[in-house]
């Protein structure tokens, strides 16, 4: 019987004509990896993508639908010598967590073994080598031997596993050149026991190992620590939801099975599991990890909820609008996801060096034994500097330089409430000098609301409330929110371009338009106090009422704005609105140019005459209207709340109600740019300084091992330093 693949349950559409799957893959552990994966994958006809992520060892990969099977993908990495299998958050936590413990266990074999060997080296450290007796010195030869030996053998699985599926391959990484050097000095250093030297270097290699160890420990965590961000993302799904399957009968169904329009009922410490509408109930929920809003929000009728939201203390009745991939929280996921896996220009450069590195280090250190040996030195001594060579050579601080910086900087832009949805996003962001905004649903809230509520009669606001609950104006909604309306009024009719109208008892009321309700005089008033609401009236009898509705500024729109200013960029609004709004607007805001009424063409227009000034455009808009001119900016920024064409349009995407997260990606963005090229001159500074003493015999491999570790170790510290920015952004 012939055993079949079937990953078919791992596979989702893409879009048009397009498939995609996520596979882990063990034994990912540089740069290197990354790019022979990826042309590997590529290679493959019809595949359209194929993308690693080194922070949680996996890839992406699309192709044309229905062309081929994703079987064929694992037995491609199997034949590169790689393991894979289809991604499943649980076991791709779970076997993190485990290669954590693998390391920290490698680290401690590693370190203690490093320190009794150290300790053995003291005695002929101390005193003249020549004088100590030959048995003495034998006897800590083999005793440093006896230690370092299977030490290393177990501390160096990491490299010598991952060096050894390069090489079955064909191909070299980073770890190649490691695990020679290694291997080389502890089969020197046998031999010169055996013969009775003065001198070995159990101890250059053993260290070597602790040093390279507590390099990619340390990286492994901060991959882990960034990536938990996502991991907390997916703990939000709820996998189950109560759904009502008759008018008062529930059933607790998978998320699969629910679908917009079904009725689910939250109960109080439920975690939400679809985004929709409350139709009945009150309750305080929690939305705080999904709109950054920190404060518990009221949910009651009409108020919309989102999957990973907890509710706090009632009972509610949602209709569902999407559920399991349709979510906000499915939509943030992936747009983590991208900023994880997303490279920048500086991070395919470091990826292009490195691949060159291997090659270029396994010449120089053959070069360097050959030249030494022609200029009358010992095999012995050509080999120990060939040893230094290859181990101080090693790209490592080259390849964590870029990367480092980004995840690092992506997981703290995630913390601050923006998502990356462009691998160089963060390079081009740091560039800006100019900010164009739309005003609509960009410096304003998306969501209507009455801005005069407090000088109208509870109980007309009561009653226009359930008038307005009969219309599907969206400014009628917006009264009835204000209003905090349950039903709608019974026997109210809607009166098509008017209004509503009904009967309390022989008296007449109307909402709608001003001379729907005979109140012109009034709304013309009201509007002259502000001419950026939109008017709507109501009447109760002869008594005439209006409400002023508007989209209200963002809560921290002008601290943000004098932010912004503050650091010499430019601002520009270009709307369009009617010209008192976006006046209005742009006064509040203390931004002196300003544009109302224009087209999307003339967004482009404006956008390119500042492009061939030499200006670098951050393009911050929401609205279908918007994405052409956010993909001709040269970077752009839409909210969460945008429209999806605006979203994929947009680099950059910020969550919740406050304007603060534009101006912390720009913080975060100039501070990870001089972070990269800083970690660049580093890495590569480092090695024109370091080869040529290596080449010139000076350093030893125990030096070689002490430098080349510190290095790496110190680009990714300083790559912590992008997780802070200046103090007062706002």
């Amino acid at each position: 019987m012939q055993a079949t693949r079937d990953f078919s349950h791992y596979v989702r559409d893409a879009g048009p004509g397009l498939q995609h799957i996520d596979l882990a893959i063990e034994g990912v552990s540089c740069a290197g990896c990354m790019s022979k994966i990826e042309r590997g994958l590529s290679a493959i006809p019809d595949v359209t993508l194929a993308r690693v992520n080194l922070t949680d060892r996996r890839v992406a990969l699309e192709w044309k639908q229905g062309t081929l099977d994703p079987a064929r993908f694992i037995d491609r990495l199997a034949e590169l010598g790689y393991k894979a299998y289809p991604f499943e958050t649980a076991g791709a936590e779970a076997a993190e967590a485990e290669q954590s413990r693998f390391l920290m266990r490698c680290l401690g074999v590693a370190a203690f073994a490093t320190m009794n060997v150290m300790m053995l080296s003291i005695p002929v450290w101390s005193g003249n080598v020549s004088d100590m007796i030959p048995e003495q010195r034998d006897f800590f030869h083999w005793l440093s031997a006896l230690i370092a030996l299977p030490a290393a053998a177990y501390a160096g699985q990491p490299f010598f596993r991952s060096a050894f599926r390069a090489l079955r391959t064909g191909n070299v990484n980073m770890d190649v050149p490691i695990s020679i050097g290694v291997i080389l000095a502890l089969a020197m250093s046998v031999v010169e026991t055996i013969n009775h030297a003065e001198h070995t270097y159990f101890d250059a290699a053993i260290m070597l190992l602790t040093f390279l160890l507590v390099g990619r420990y340390l990286d492994q965590s901060m991959r882990r620590r960034t990536r938990a961000v996502a991991g907390n993302l997916a703990a939000l799904k709820a996998e189950t939801a109560t759904k009502f399957v008759g008018a008062d009968e529930i059933s607790q169904v998978p998320v699969a099975a629910i679908f917009p329009g079904d009725i689910v009922l939250l109960r109080p410490g439920e975690r939400c599991a679809v985004d929709g509408t409350v139709i009945e109930g009150r309750s305080e929920i929690d939305q705080s990890l999904i709109t950054g809003e920190t404060l518990y929000v009221t949910a009651e009728q009409g108020t919309s909820v989102y999957a990973g939201s907890l509710n706090i203390s009632g009972t509610l009745r949602v209709r569902v609008s999407a559920a399991s991939e349709g979510t906000l929280l499915a939509e943030i996921t992936r747009l983590l996801d991208n900023a994880l896996q997303a490279r920048s220009r500086y991070v395919r450069l470091a990826d292009r060096a490195s691949r060159l590195y291997a090659p270029v280090v396994h010449a120089t250190a053959l070069l360097t034994v050959l030249g030494w040996v022609l200029l009358g030195a010992s095999w012995h001594d050509a080999i120990v500097t060939g040893v230094a060579v290859l181990i101080i050579t090693c790209p490592c601080a080259l390849g964590l330089a870029i990367p480092t910086v980004q995840t690092v900087a992506s997981g703290a832009m995630f913390k601050a409430g923006v998502l990356l949805n462009s691998g160089d996003a963060i390079e081009r962001l740091a560039e800006i000098d100019w900010i164009i905004f739309d005003k609509t649903g960009t410096l304003t809230l998306p969501d209507l609301e009455v801005v005069n509520a407090a000088g109208i009669p509870d109980e007309v606001f009561r009653l226009a409330g359930q008038l307005a609950l009969a219309s599907h104006h969206p400014v009628a909604a917006a009264v009835a929110q204000a209003a905090g309306a349950k039903s709608p009024f019974v026997g109210a009719v809607e009166v098509p371009g008017q209004g509503v109208r009904g009967m309390l008892g022989q008296t007449e009321m109307r909402l709608g338009r001003p001379s729907f309700c005979d109140a012109e005089q009034l709304a013309n008033e009201r509007a002259k106090l502000d001419p950026e609401a939109s008017i709507v009236a109501f009447s109760l009898g002869e008594a005439k009422y209006v409400f002023a509705v508007r989209q209200a500024l963002r809560p921290d729109a002008r601290a943000m704005i004098s932010a912004l200013q503050k650091r010499n960029i430019r601002l520009e609004i270009l709307s369009g609105d009617r010209e008192p709004a976006v006046q209005a607007a742009a006064r509040a805001l203390g931004i002196g140019e300003w544009r109302a009424g224009v087209t999307p063409a003339d967004k482009i227009t404006r956008i390119e005459d500042l492009k061939r000034q030499g200006h670098k455009v951050l393009m911050v808009g929401d609205g279908l209207n918007d994405a052409p001119s956010l993909a001709a900016a040269h970077v752009s920024m839409s909210p969460i709340s945008a429209a999806h064409l605006s979203q994929a349009t947009a680099d950059l995407v910020f969550l919740g109600k406050p304007l603060a997260p534009v101006v912390a990606a720009i913080d975060y963005a100039r501070k990870a740019l001089f972070l990269m090229r800083q970690n660049l001159w580093l890495a590569i500074g480092y090695n024109l300084l370091a080869v040529p003493i290596a080449i010139g015999g000076v350093v030893t491999p125990l030096i070689a091992a002490a430098a080349m570790s510190g290095s790496s170790i110190l680009v990714m510290l300083n790559a912590l330093r992008a997780r802070r920015v200046a103090k007062g952004r706002a």
